[in-house]
């Protein structure tokens, strides 16, 4: 099939496009159980689709699952181009690529890896707009993230879309690893308050970190114990009356074990985090695997909707950012019960 043909497949109804679509074969469930090879995964799928002539090609991904081969293909690809940069293009959100892509990379990894699975359905509404607000954890590529996404997307055929960091979208680094405009294409929302606010405005659903970098960032020594909740969602659920729905993860710490952050040259890489563990030393041989994480078994289990959060629309701002501070930390303090409760039940 040739790129023109495949790129043709998203303009078509998608139960048609997937019958004809990408088709996971033998080489891509090797690459699913060989660490290195899940860059080369998000890659094909993204070639089926798009004429990407600046993207990695067959040489390139064969180097990639060899120890060192990749910073030898990084090379190969920067002559290729000329001694430059892939050029990143600034593409909208394809509802019809993130159901392609969902179908037919997504599922199997969710499936069969990370053995993903929604509890507690009963609290789950049966349509949107909401807020699912979750702890975010891992320290790795937001595989916890992805996965609720999926999960959510099957149970209701919804299409969510998860507030990204900004480091997702533009850094130097994500245009070498990632195909460019990937995380807009996939409905990644970046994680600015600006944009926050537009997509609630435009009544969407969204996958949301109440913690921030924070939560992540705390590293092994601190797993399950949330950090302070930031505010946005709380005045926005306000503003627009869009409901909360809290989601709590269990496992998704283990998706990069004992990690603690390496501040000095997280803000020398200007990177959100960077882990140090005894994984480590394998990414350094096989840089492919930053995004790959541990196997781990997530579960979700959703919480009632959160009454919406009301201001006194005659205080002054100063006041209303306090009360909705306290309503957000109060959320946090439920919350952290709850995954204590959850834990010691895991436990026992």
């Amino acid at each position: 099939m040739t790129n023109q043909s495949s790129e043709n497949l998203l303009n078509l109804p998608l139960e048609i496009a997937t019958d004809n679509g990408y088709k996971f074969s033998w080489f891509d469930w090797f690459c699913l159980w060989y660490p290195p090879g899940w860059l080369i995964l998000f890659n094909r799928h993204w070639q089926h689709y798009h004429q990407d002539p600046e993207g990695w090609n067959w040489l390139e991904y064969i180097l990639f699952l060899l120890p060192g081969g990749f910073y030898l293909a990084l090379l190969i690809r920067w002559l290729r181009l000329g001694c430059r940069a892939p050029k990143q293009n600034i593409d909208e959100f394809n509802p019809e690529y993130q159901k392609a892509f969902s179908k037919e990379v997504l599922a199997p990894i969710v499936k069969y890896y990370f053995q993903g699975e929604l509890k507690q359905l009963e609290h789950l509404p049966q349509t949107g707009p909401l807020i699912v607000a979750m702890n975010h954890a891992g320290m790795s590529f937001p595989w916890d993230f992805l996965t609720l996404a999926e999960l959510l997307s099957q149970e209701r055929g919804w299409t969510v879309q998860p507030l990204a960091g900004i480091s997702l979208f533009e850094h130097p680094w994500m245009v070498w690893w990632l195909p460019a405009g990937w995380s807009n294409v996939l409905g990644g929302v970046r994680a600015e308050f600006k944009a926050f606010e537009t997509a609630i405005q435009q009544r969407k659903i969204l996958l949301y970190a109440p913690e921030g970098l924070r939560g992540p960032l705390k590293g092994w020594r601190r797993r399950y114990q949330l950090q302070k909740f930031d505010v946005s969602f709380m005045q926005l659920s306000d503003r627009y009356q869009v409901p909360i729905l809290p989601v709590l993860c269990v496992g998704n710490e283990y998706l990069h074990p004992l990690t603690i952050n390496w501040q000095k040259l997280q803000r020398l890489f200007k990177l959100p985090f960077l882990p140090l563990s005894p994984l480590m030393l394998l990414l350094i041989l096989f840089p492919s695997m930053g995004v790959w994480a541990m196997k781990t078994r997530l579960r979700y289990f959703i919480q009632p909707l959160e009454p919406l959060a009301t201001t006194d629309k005659f205080a002054n701002s100063h006041t209303k950012r306090t009360n909705v501070y306290q309503q957000a930390q109060k959320l946090r303090e439920k919350l952290q019960i709850q995954i204590n409760q959850l834990l010691n039940h895991q436990s026992s």
